[in-house]
């Protein structure tokens, strides 16, 4: 009985002795961490502000060595967290064929984004190669990959559109030059009665590696609508009648098939078309019929067709 109580005793001891010995270390560590200390740290540098004339290389430094003075805290919080700093790349130098940040702007810059309570002594680099080059840039119309199937009596009324309907491309001058148009991806559409808007990826041409374009996406989209027929009656006109004749054509007029929305058609009359006969296109020989031509149709219609394709006609001298 009496060993149980005294090896109860030990154990709570120990327990005791333990827990001091965890808090003393705690309060140790804590204590050293408050310290003011030197040493290095990693920065991740984040390029911005590029001058529209110039592109940051594959080359650039990602991180930069800084020597510090600072508390025991924050050098644990730059062990666990690799901390970034913006690089304004508009201060550049343009030294000895490459771009340059120098000691004196890197300080600045990496001082206004560092806290109060830290020193920079030290930076490694000192001077901050910038791998940038210089573009050119190019407006390049984008093309709509379409394929369309409108459901019976319906069409497009006007042209499909492309929102963007450009993009700018910003390269060495080798590059963009090769680039004439860029393709949407492919966009099947069928059986449509009602207008459409499909949001399509842009297709880059490969080997671009040195370039970038100022959007990626576009909006394919256009109006449908419904559409009916209309036959309109046209009086025929001859040219090039040779001097001192006439010609008489049979019949003298002809009728057209027009092809539009139904509200456009009740805006169209028949002194919107003008067909016509060339005599000139016998050229001396003995045909009784001349080829007829629409030279002038309204706008914005499907289809116009004449429902003959040729006259009859006499020439009587007058």
């Amino acid at each position: 009985m009496f060993k149980k109580v005294l090896h109860g005793l030990n154990q709570r001891k120990a327990k005791v002795f333990l827990l001091f010995l965890i808090c003393s270390f705690f309060a140790w560590f804590i204590s050293n961490l408050s310290e003011t200390y030197e040493s290095r740290a990693y920065f991740t540098l984040n390029y911005r502000n590029l001058p529209d004339s110039l592109l940051l290389g594959e080359n650039s430094k990602d991180q930069i060595d800084a020597k510090l003075r600072t508390s025991g805290f924050q050098f644990l919080y730059y062990k666990i967290f690799r901390s970034r700093v913006d690089i304004d790349v508009s201060q550049v130098k343009y030294q000895d064929g490459k771009y340059v940040l120098d000691e004196q702007v890197l300080i600045r810059q990496m001082d206004q984004q560092l806290s109060q309570n830290i020193s920079l002594l030290d930076l490694d680099p000192n001077v901050l190669d910038v791998d940038l080059y210089k573009v050119d840039s190019k407006k390049i119309p984008i093309q709509a990959n379409l394929n369309l199937r409108l459901q019976q009596n319906y069409i497009l009324d006007g042209k499909v559109k492309i929102s963007p309907d450009s993009v700018v491309v910003k390269g060495p001058k080798s590059e963009i030059d090769t680039i004439k148009i860029i393709k949407t991806s492919p966009v099947q559409l069928s059986n449509v009665n009602e207008d459409f808007s499909s949001d399509v990826t842009l297709l880059f041409p490969k080997g671009l590696d040195n370039s970038i374009f100022s959007v990626g996406r576009a909006t394919v989209f256009g109006k449908v609508s419904k559409f009916s027929e209309k036959v309109f009656e046209v009086s025929v006109q001859v040219r090039n009648i040779p001097e001192g004749y006439q010609v008489k054509t049979f019949p003298n007029s002809v009728t057209i098939l027009c092809k539009a929305t139904i509200e456009r058609l009740k805006e169209i009359s028949a002194s919107d078309f003008e067909v016509v006969a060339d005599y000139g296109q016998l050229d001396g020989s003995e045909s009784s019929k001349l080829f007829l031509e629409i030279i002038e149709s309204p706008q914005k219609v499907y289809d116009v067709k004449l429902e003959e394709r040729t006259v009859n006609f006499v020439l009587e001298q007058q």
